[in-house]
């Protein structure tokens, strides 16, 4: 059985972030991969997609993006060879197609057997990510089965789907850009808004993420907010990487024709129940953005910062009153053929036989330390500042773990 000090699970963001912080301190580690490289990049992304961070936030420990369009938005292809330029610029000693299949204790050290066999490892890092499994309601478990129903990562383009109507449920960075694209194809789309997040995509001549990093947002402490579980289950920001740096949000797409309506509530066969909160939770997002924007008026203020005119305030909620939220929704009598999921995202660690598990099936932790000695998580959500999981922050959390491997090891030796 091979033998390695540190083992890291996936070769994402997170695993490489992780490897390269480990090779700068000299520690023997091995990354196992049950794809390819970035694997998530290359099985779960529509065509479209880009990232909703500007090209000049794609920083990893010891790596940054280092093209001529700093300002411009990475396509999907374009983020896997980053990833892969990254692992190959430290040797990065990861081992494909390997699939692990039980992490266990054994002894002072991990047991991690693999489709290609056991490791043993004196430290375990989970470096699957925050978005593992998409998170699909119970209800879609009602819907006629003549109903085409795909969650969002099984999406690639509009070509795919049957003729007739879609309903994308879901109104985060996922839903609002699967509902403009699917919407300019020719099919009419409806779209049941949830609880989201809206920015523009710029402020005051500089991108949105500009000033949400340099007012300290992106690096907030989790210690620093009165309801850390609640931060952690904030929805994506409603944001899209366009080279006409357009901001996209729901009085866009209302304008574009899309139909709002309120969260889903049931199903029944072709029979969808909505709540009548539409208008609540649209003006519950101006509000938020509203003060976002506030907040970022007074720091150019005080702090002197040349910036651009201020930008008319323009509140969505209107569109919410003027689509006349409907009470519910016949699929088959509006001709609605797909139903689209781009409710969020789930983990699940079903080969991860070590008791750290909470009830709900989420690694406990704090700030990537399990209750577990020698077994860590990377790249969840608000892990230990709110950018934990984007490409830019996950090497704060890879650099204490790094680190706290290293004391671990020392402590042993001094033992």
């Amino acid at each position: 059985m091979p033998r390695t000090t540190a083992l890291i699970i996936g070769a994402g963001q997170a695993g490489l972030a992780m490897s390269r912080c480990l090779s700068e301190l000299a520690i023997d580690h091995v990354v196992l991969e049950r794809g390819k490289v970035a694997q998530r990049w290359r099985s779960q992304s529509w065509d479209s997609l880009r990232l909703l961070t500007p090209n000049w936030m794609t920083r990893l420990p010891g790596f940054q993006y280092d093209g001529d369009d700093p300002d411009g938005f990475m396509s999907a292809p374009q983020v896997i060879a980053f990833f892969e330029r990254y692992a190959a610029s430290s040797a990065a000693p990861i081992v494909t197609d390997t699939a692990v299949q039980s992490v266990e204790r054994g002894g002072h050290d991990f047991r991690v057997a693999t489709s290609h066999g056991e490791w043993s490892a004196s430290s375990v890092v989970v470096a699957t990510g925050y978005c593992d499994l998409p998170a699909i309601p119970v209800a879609s478990r009602s819907l006629a089965p003549s109903v085409l129903q795909i969650a969002a990562p099984d999406y690639r383009r509009p070509e795919q789907l049957p003729a007739g109507g879609v309903l994308v449920v879901g109104a985060s960075a996922t839903g609002v850009q699967l509902a403009d694209e699917i919407q300019r194809s020719g099919r009419q789309v409806t779209l049941a808004v949830g609880r989201h997040t809206r920015l523009p995509r710029s402020h005051r001549g500089r991108d949105i993420l500009w000033w949400l990093d340099r007012i300290g947002v992106l690096s907030q402490n989790a210690d620093a907010v009165g309801d850390l579980e609640r931060s952690r289950h904030q929805p994506s920001m409603q944001l899209v990487g366009r080279s006409d740096r357009a901001s996209l949000d729901l009085g866009v797409l209302h304008d574009e024709g899309v139909r709002l309506v309120g969260r889903i509530r049931d199903i029944d066969g072709h029979q969808v129940s909505l709540a009548d909160d539409l208008v609540s939770t649209m003006s519950a997002a101006d509000i938020k953005m509203a003060e976002v924007l506030t907040r970022i008026d007074r720091f150019i203020t005080t702090a002197g910062v040349d910036a651009g005119p201020r930008e008319a305030f323009t509140p969505t909620w209107p569109h919410a009153i003027a689509a006349g939220a409907p009470a519910g929704l016949n699929l088959q009598g509006e001709r609605i053929e797909t139903v689209i999921w781009a409710t969020g995202c789930r983990r699940e660690y079903p080969w991860l036989h070590v008791p750290v598990l909470d009830a709900r099936g989420e690694i406990r932790h704090t700030g990537g330390m399990t209750p577990e000695a020698g077994l860590y998580v990377l790249g969840l959500n608000f892990q230990r500042r709110r950018n934990s999981s984007f490409i830019d922050g996950v090497g704060h959390d890879a650099w204490l773990i790094a680190h706290e491997i290293a004391r671990s090891l020392t402590r042993v030796r001094v033992a």
